[in-house]
């Protein structure tokens, strides 16, 4: 996109948040991810999946562990490069290329795509957020399946909490949280201080919530024929117990 980078587009940021964030449980859960994905869609092996916003690759790599045919696209390129040694390590092979996701295209049409781990919501208008939507759906075939994972705004509201501190890799990291708006976006103030130099980064963005019905409505709206609402990726009911926002979507 023209003008003025947005936060996730600059490389430094994830250079520094990228190992705090993909944390240790994150990588845990990934084969389970996968196997759900595989379950719900029917995919079978050598099926054709879009894993939209793959960042370092901890689901592009489980899907291919499962015979399907995995294309990764993501804006940062170290990421890419980390997908790459990941899939090298596991023996798979992984199709990864870097672009924007509010201005992908492929001449390729893929059975299905995914967005996880909560990678959406995080553009200036929600009109590049329903952007990207759109573009998922142009790159699928009739029929084909999406799957995202995404905080809602009842989720936000239920889990909410006003900040924590811990140590991961290396660093002291605390957390602030509060509201924007009317729960129209969920504002994170990161804090990471180097447990060895003591070298201090901090950096504050906001994640637009979308609540489980208005996220469907503009899936909808964007070339999707239906979309389902879950608590979890069993397929639980999305009511005051679910742990997460899974939409199951066909196009």
């Amino acid at each position: 996109m023209a003008g003025k980078k947005e936060w996730f587009e600059e490389e430094q940021f994830w250079l520094n948040y990228g190992p705090i964030m993909f944390e240790e449980s994150r990588w845990a859960e990934a084969p389970d991810v996968a196997e759900a994905v595989k379950r719900i869609t029917g995919l079978e092996e050598g099926a054709s999946v879009l894993d939209a916003g793959c960042g370092p690759g901890r689901i592009s790599v489980e899907l291919a562990l499962l015979g399907l045919k995995v294309t990764g696209v993501d804006l940062m390129q170290p990421f890419l490069d980390a997908a790459a040694e990941s899939a090298e390590a596991e023996g798979v092979s992984l199709n990864l290329e870097k672009a924007d996701l509010r201005t992908y295209t492929s001449d390729f049409l893929y059975d299905a795509a995914v967005n996880l781990y909560t990678s959406f919501g995080y553009c200036d208008t929600i009109e590049e957020d329903v952007q990207i939507l759109k573009t998922i759906s142009s790159v699928l075939r009739e029929g084909g399946w999406f799957i995202m994972e995404c905080l809602s705004r009842e989720n936000a509201v239920h889990y909410f909490t006003e900040g924590e501190w811990f140590t991961r890799a290396g660093k002291t990291v605390l957390t602030e949280f509060s509201v924007e708006g009317a729960w129209e976006g969920l504002k994170s103030h990161w804090i990471l201080i180097d447990e060895k130099t003591g070298e201090r980064v901090d950096h504050t963005f906001v994640q637009r919530l979308y609540s489980a019905v208005e996220l469907k409505r503009h899936i909808l709206a964007s070339g999707f024929s239906s979309c389902e609402i879950y608590g979890d990726f069993d397929l639980s009911p999305y009511d005051e117990k679910a742990r997460t926002m899974v939409l199951v979507c066909r196009k």
